[in-house]
Protein backbone atom coordinates (compact mmCIF):
# COMPACT_ATOMS: atom_id res chain seq x y z
CA UNK A 1 0.00 0.00 0.00
CA UNK A 2 1.56 3.04 -1.01
CA UNK A 3 0.49 6.41 0.99
CA UNK A 4 0.79 10.30 0.60
CA UNK A 5 3.37 12.23 3.00
CA UNK A 6 4.25 15.94 2.52
CA UNK A 7 7.72 15.43 1.00
CA UNK A 8 7.35 12.12 -0.56
CA UNK A 9 5.33 8.51 -0.41
CA UNK A 10 5.34 5.52 2.50
CA UNK A 11 4.89 2.22 0.63
CA UNK A 12 5.63 -0.40 3.44
CA UNK A 13 6.03 1.56 6.31
CA UNK A 14 9.23 3.02 4.59
CA UNK A 15 9.33 6.98 3.19
CA UNK A 16 10.73 7.05 -0.46
CA UNK A 17 12.31 10.56 -0.99
CA UNK A 18 10.46 12.66 -3.14
CA UNK A 19 11.72 12.98 -6.81
CA UNK A 20 12.44 16.58 -7.38
CA UNK A 21 11.06 17.90 -10.33
CA UNK A 22 13.43 20.00 -12.94
CA UNK A 23 11.34 23.45 -13.36
CA UNK A 24 10.67 23.71 -16.85
CA UNK A 25 12.18 26.78 -19.01
CA UNK A 26 8.10 28.16 -19.80
CA UNK A 27 8.00 28.89 -15.37
CA UNK A 28 11.92 31.05 -15.62
CA UNK A 29 11.02 34.96 -15.04
CA UNK A 30 13.74 37.35 -15.37
CA UNK A 31 13.93 40.10 -12.51
CA UNK A 32 13.56 43.51 -13.93
CA UNK A 33 14.68 45.52 -10.89
CA UNK A 34 13.21 49.48 -12.34
CA UNK A 35 12.90 52.25 -10.63
CA UNK A 36 8.99 51.70 -10.12
CA UNK A 37 9.72 48.40 -8.40
CA UNK A 38 11.86 50.04 -6.17
CA UNK A 39 9.67 52.93 -5.52
CA UNK A 40 6.85 50.72 -4.94
CA UNK A 41 8.67 48.82 -2.11
CA UNK A 42 9.95 51.87 -0.57
CA UNK A 43 6.42 53.25 -0.30
CA UNK A 44 5.25 50.21 1.01
CA UNK A 45 7.84 49.87 3.81
CA UNK A 46 7.46 53.21 4.40
CA UNK A 47 3.37 52.83 5.28
CA UNK A 48 4.10 49.78 6.79
CA UNK A 49 1.69 47.73 4.85
CA UNK A 50 2.26 44.20 3.19
CA UNK A 51 1.28 43.10 -0.17
CA UNK A 52 0.49 39.33 -0.74
CA UNK A 53 3.18 39.99 -4.08
CA UNK A 54 5.97 39.67 -1.63
CA UNK A 55 4.59 37.63 1.37
CA UNK A 56 3.21 34.68 -0.82
CA UNK A 57 6.52 35.32 -3.08
CA UNK A 58 4.33 35.35 -6.25
CA UNK A 59 6.49 34.57 -9.53
CA UNK A 60 4.78 38.24 -11.20
CA UNK A 61 6.08 40.36 -8.79
CA UNK A 62 9.00 41.81 -10.94
CA UNK A 63 6.91 42.23 -14.28
CA UNK A 64 3.55 43.65 -12.03
CA UNK A 65 5.53 45.76 -9.61
CA UNK A 66 8.19 47.21 -12.68
CA UNK A 67 6.10 47.54 -15.51
CA UNK A 68 2.81 47.79 -14.51
CA UNK A 69 3.19 49.34 -11.00
CA UNK A 70 0.32 47.14 -9.91
CA UNK A 71 0.25 44.96 -6.21
CA UNK A 72 -2.12 43.64 -4.03
CA UNK A 73 -2.63 44.68 -0.63
CA UNK A 74 -2.40 42.33 2.17
CA UNK A 75 -4.55 43.52 5.49
CA UNK A 76 -5.16 42.19 8.74
CA UNK A 77 -1.53 41.75 9.33
CA UNK A 78 1.19 39.41 7.65
CA UNK A 79 0.72 36.39 10.32
CA UNK A 80 -2.41 34.04 9.13
CA UNK A 81 -4.21 32.03 11.66
CA UNK A 82 -4.02 28.89 9.41
CA UNK A 83 -1.39 26.72 7.40
CA UNK A 84 -2.30 26.20 4.09
CA UNK A 85 0.83 23.21 2.72
CA UNK A 86 0.54 25.37 -0.53
CA UNK A 87 1.21 29.02 0.94
CA UNK A 88 4.17 31.13 2.01
CA UNK A 89 2.90 33.41 4.26
CA UNK A 90 3.65 33.25 8.04
CA UNK A 91 1.56 31.57 10.32
CA UNK A 92 0.86 31.90 14.14
CA UNK A 93 -0.87 34.83 16.85
CA UNK A 94 -1.61 37.34 14.94
CA UNK A 95 -0.91 41.27 16.39
CA UNK A 96 -3.83 42.96 17.34
CA UNK A 97 -6.26 45.44 14.95
CA UNK A 98 -4.47 48.42 12.78
CA UNK A 99 -7.33 50.52 12.36
CA UNK A 100 -5.29 52.89 10.48
CA UNK A 101 -4.13 51.11 7.91
CA UNK A 102 -7.54 50.73 5.38
CA UNK A 103 -6.63 54.85 5.12
CA UNK A 104 -2.89 53.93 3.91
CA UNK A 105 -3.91 51.43 1.54
CA UNK A 106 -5.95 54.46 0.18
CA UNK A 107 -3.32 56.66 0.51
CA UNK A 108 -0.91 53.91 -1.49
CA UNK A 109 -3.80 53.22 -4.24
CA UNK A 110 -3.53 57.84 -4.84
CA UNK A 111 0.03 57.57 -4.87
CA UNK A 112 -0.07 54.73 -7.41
CA UNK A 113 -2.91 56.47 -9.31
CA UNK A 114 -3.96 53.26 -10.04
CA UNK A 115 -7.49 52.18 -11.47
CA UNK A 116 -7.49 49.00 -10.31
CA UNK A 117 -6.94 47.88 -6.90
CA UNK A 118 -6.78 44.66 -5.49
CA UNK A 119 -7.09 43.87 -0.98
CA UNK A 120 -6.89 40.60 0.23
CA UNK A 121 -6.20 38.98 3.70
CA UNK A 122 -4.44 36.47 5.93
CA UNK A 123 -7.23 34.44 7.57
CA UNK A 124 -7.91 35.76 10.79
CA UNK A 125 -9.97 33.15 12.43
CA UNK A 126 -9.04 34.64 15.95
CA UNK A 127 -11.67 37.65 14.85
CA UNK A 128 -15.60 37.06 14.91
CA UNK A 129 -16.47 38.82 11.94
CA UNK A 130 -12.47 37.28 10.20
CA UNK A 131 -11.86 40.92 9.88
CA UNK A 132 -14.86 41.45 7.69
CA UNK A 133 -15.36 45.03 8.75
CA UNK A 134 -11.66 46.22 7.95
CA UNK A 135 -12.65 44.76 4.21
CA UNK A 136 -15.11 46.98 4.28
CA UNK A 137 -13.80 50.28 6.23
CA UNK A 138 -10.51 50.02 3.31
CA UNK A 139 -13.39 49.84 0.94
CA UNK A 140 -14.51 52.75 2.00
CA UNK A 141 -11.52 54.69 2.56
CA UNK A 142 -9.97 53.59 -1.36
CA UNK A 143 -13.27 54.99 -2.54
CA UNK A 144 -13.09 58.26 -0.42
CA UNK A 145 -9.62 59.43 -1.93
CA UNK A 146 -9.79 57.02 -5.24
CA UNK A 147 -13.41 57.18 -6.68
CA UNK A 148 -12.72 56.54 -10.34
CA UNK A 149 -10.36 53.32 -8.97
CA UNK A 150 -11.88 49.75 -9.08
CA UNK A 151 -11.93 47.87 -5.98
CA UNK A 152 -11.32 43.70 -6.08
CA UNK A 153 -11.76 41.81 -2.66
CA UNK A 154 -10.11 38.27 -2.16
CA UNK A 155 -11.47 37.17 0.97
CA UNK A 156 -11.45 34.44 3.28
CA UNK A 157 -14.14 32.12 4.03
CA UNK A 158 -14.99 33.38 7.03
CA UNK A 159 -15.71 29.98 8.99
CA UNK A 160 -19.49 30.32 7.12
CA UNK A 161 -19.97 34.07 8.94
CA UNK A 162 -22.25 35.33 6.26
CA UNK A 163 -23.05 38.30 8.45
CA UNK A 164 -19.68 39.16 7.97
CA UNK A 165 -20.00 38.08 3.99
CA UNK A 166 -22.92 40.61 3.90
CA UNK A 167 -20.62 43.70 5.71
CA UNK A 168 -18.25 43.50 2.66
CA UNK A 169 -20.81 42.99 0.21
CA UNK A 170 -22.87 45.61 1.55
CA UNK A 171 -20.08 47.78 -0.04
CA UNK A 172 -20.59 46.79 -3.10
CA UNK A 173 -17.11 46.06 -4.15
CA UNK A 174 -16.88 45.51 -7.99
CA UNK A 175 -14.96 42.29 -7.73
CA UNK A 176 -16.08 39.92 -4.83
CA UNK A 177 -12.98 37.21 -4.91
CA UNK A 178 -13.11 33.98 -3.25
CA UNK A 179 -10.18 30.95 -4.05
CA UNK A 180 -11.54 27.50 -4.12
CA UNK A 181 -7.78 26.29 -4.95
CA UNK A 182 -7.58 22.96 -5.64
CA UNK A 183 -10.26 20.46 -6.82
CA UNK A 184 -12.76 18.93 -4.66
CA UNK A 185 -10.53 15.77 -4.18
CA UNK A 186 -7.20 17.95 -2.87
CA UNK A 187 -9.18 20.18 -1.17
CA UNK A 188 -8.38 18.77 2.46
CA UNK A 189 -4.91 17.99 1.73
CA UNK A 190 -3.69 21.58 0.26
CA UNK A 191 -6.09 24.26 2.38
CA UNK A 192 -5.86 24.08 6.31
CA UNK A 193 -9.38 24.36 7.49
CA UNK A 194 -11.24 25.68 4.45
CA UNK A 195 -13.78 23.71 3.38
CA UNK A 196 -14.29 22.88 -1.08
CA UNK A 197 -18.03 22.98 -0.04
CA UNK A 198 -17.86 25.73 1.99
CA UNK A 199 -16.32 27.98 -0.80
CA UNK A 200 -18.78 27.41 -3.16
CA UNK A 201 -21.48 27.79 -0.96
CA UNK A 202 -19.57 31.55 -0.10
CA UNK A 203 -19.44 32.56 -4.14
CA UNK A 204 -23.31 31.64 -4.29
CA UNK A 205 -24.48 33.81 -1.19
CA UNK A 206 -22.35 37.03 -2.68
CA UNK A 207 -24.26 36.85 -5.85
CA UNK A 208 -27.60 35.85 -4.12
CA UNK A 209 -26.77 38.95 -1.69
CA UNK A 210 -25.87 41.64 -4.72
CA UNK A 211 -26.57 39.49 -8.13
CA UNK A 212 -24.38 42.71 -10.31
CA UNK A 213 -21.11 42.11 -8.79
CA UNK A 214 -18.89 39.95 -11.05
CA UNK A 215 -17.43 36.25 -8.42
CA UNK A 216 -14.24 35.42 -8.84
CA UNK A 217 -12.09 32.09 -8.10
CA UNK A 218 -9.07 30.55 -8.82
CA UNK A 219 -7.45 27.49 -8.52
CA UNK A 220 -3.43 26.00 -8.87
CA UNK A 221 -2.58 22.65 -10.73
CA UNK A 222 -0.27 20.36 -10.35
CA UNK A 223 -0.66 19.00 -6.95
CA UNK A 224 -2.15 15.64 -7.67
CA UNK A 225 -5.69 16.22 -9.67
CA UNK A 226 -6.55 14.72 -12.88
CA UNK A 227 -7.52 16.74 -16.15
CA UNK A 228 -11.58 15.64 -15.60
CA UNK A 229 -11.50 16.71 -11.99
CA UNK A 230 -10.16 20.41 -13.33
CA UNK A 231 -13.18 20.33 -15.68
CA UNK A 232 -15.71 19.21 -12.69
CA UNK A 233 -14.21 22.49 -10.87
CA UNK A 234 -14.78 24.64 -13.91
CA UNK A 235 -18.61 22.90 -13.68
CA UNK A 236 -18.82 23.53 -10.13
CA UNK A 237 -18.12 27.08 -9.81
CA UNK A 238 -20.33 27.94 -12.83
CA UNK A 239 -22.79 26.11 -10.97
CA UNK A 240 -23.36 28.60 -8.45
CA UNK A 241 -22.91 31.78 -11.28
CA UNK A 242 -19.15 32.48 -10.95
CA UNK A 243 -17.89 34.96 -13.60
CA UNK A 244 -14.39 34.52 -13.82
CA UNK A 245 -11.66 31.76 -13.45
CA UNK A 246 -7.75 31.75 -13.03
CA UNK A 247 -5.81 29.03 -13.16
CA UNK A 248 -2.18 28.65 -12.63
CA UNK A 249 0.18 26.16 -12.01
CA UNK A 250 1.54 25.19 -8.62
CA UNK A 251 4.83 26.28 -7.34
CA UNK A 252 6.60 24.86 -4.19
CA UNK A 253 7.68 28.22 -2.13
CA UNK A 254 9.72 26.36 0.41
CA UNK A 255 11.21 22.40 0.67
CA UNK A 256 8.53 21.72 3.47
CA UNK A 257 5.52 22.53 1.15
CA UNK A 258 3.38 20.40 -0.30
CA UNK A 259 5.15 18.79 -3.72
CA UNK A 260 4.77 19.73 -7.02
CA UNK A 261 2.94 16.48 -9.00
CA UNK A 262 3.40 17.81 -12.11
CA UNK A 263 4.31 20.31 -14.75
CA UNK A 264 1.03 21.53 -16.60
CA UNK A 265 2.71 22.76 -20.74
CA UNK A 266 1.38 26.51 -21.75
CA UNK A 267 -0.64 24.27 -24.81
CA UNK A 268 -2.53 22.47 -21.68
CA UNK A 269 -3.42 25.78 -19.96
CA UNK A 270 -4.43 27.16 -23.27
CA UNK A 271 -6.84 24.46 -23.42
CA UNK A 272 -8.13 24.94 -20.40
CA UNK A 273 -8.82 28.55 -21.08
CA UNK A 274 -10.89 27.39 -24.04
CA UNK A 275 -12.78 25.09 -21.77
CA UNK A 276 -13.97 27.75 -19.36
CA UNK A 277 -15.34 30.23 -21.85
CA UNK A 278 -17.10 26.85 -22.90
CA UNK A 279 -18.83 26.38 -20.02
CA UNK A 280 -19.68 30.29 -19.68
CA UNK A 281 -16.86 31.99 -17.73
CA UNK A 282 -16.80 35.68 -18.33
CA UNK A 283 -13.42 35.77 -18.68
CA UNK A 284 -10.69 33.08 -17.70
CA UNK A 285 -7.05 33.89 -16.90
CA UNK A 286 -4.87 30.54 -17.81
CA UNK A 287 -1.72 30.17 -18.05
CA UNK A 288 1.87 28.52 -16.06
CA UNK A 289 2.38 31.86 -13.87
CA UNK A 290 -1.20 32.86 -13.37
CA UNK A 291 -2.41 34.00 -9.87
CA UNK A 292 -5.47 35.16 -8.73
CA UNK A 293 -4.44 38.63 -9.32
CA UNK A 294 -2.62 38.26 -12.39
CA UNK A 295 -3.93 41.50 -15.07
CA UNK A 296 -6.93 41.50 -12.43
CA UNK A 297 -7.10 45.33 -14.17
CA UNK A 298 -8.05 44.04 -17.12
CA UNK A 299 -10.37 41.58 -16.24
CA UNK A 300 -13.26 44.10 -14.80
CA UNK A 301 -14.63 45.64 -17.82
CA UNK A 302 -15.12 42.59 -19.65
CA UNK A 303 -17.04 40.81 -16.21
CA UNK A 304 -19.18 43.64 -15.58
CA UNK A 305 -20.13 44.25 -19.08
CA UNK A 306 -21.52 40.40 -19.36
CA UNK A 307 -22.90 40.71 -15.90
CA UNK A 308 -24.81 44.67 -16.63
CA UNK A 309 -26.04 42.28 -19.67
CA UNK A 310 -27.29 39.31 -17.67
CA UNK A 311 -29.23 41.33 -15.50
Amino acid sequence: MIKESVNGVVKGGIKLPYEHKRKPEWLKTKLNVNNNYRELKKMMRGKTLHTVCEEAKCPNIHECWAVHRTATFMILGDICTRACRFCAVKTGLPTELDWQEPERVAEAVEQMKLKHTVVTSVARDDLADGGAAIFAATIQAIRKRNPFTSVEVLIPDFQGNWDALKTVMDERPDILNHNLETVRSRSDRVRSKAKYERTLELLRRAKEMQPDIPTKSSIMIGVGEDWNEILETMDDLREVDCNIMTIGQYLQPTKKHLNIDKYYTPKEFVKLRKEGFTRGFDHVESGPLVRSSYHAHEQVKSAQQSTAAAQ
